[in-house]
């Protein structure tokens, strides 16, 4: 099983923004709305967007909305 994972993280390095789900297409939609929320100032600062696949949901963030 492939989990996606998109990840909004902040300058310094701590997890602001976790939505998981076995749907890439839903993840991949999670992830554009992440980068095109962030600010100009945000991106300047260092946050950062990431989309990530894992195989388990014990490697995803305890933080994160699961969605199924």
């Amino acid at each position: 099983m492939t989990i996606w994972v998109s990840e909004q993280i902040d300058p310094c390095g701590i997890l602001y923004s976790c939505i998981a789900s076995c749907d890439r297409s839903e993840a991949e939609a999670c992830y554009e709305s992440f980068q095109q929320n962030l600010t100009e100032g945000q991106k300047a600062e260092g946050w950062t967007v990431i989309l990530r696949s894992v195989n388990s949901w014990d490697e995803v963030p305890v933080a994160a909305l699961k969605l199924n």
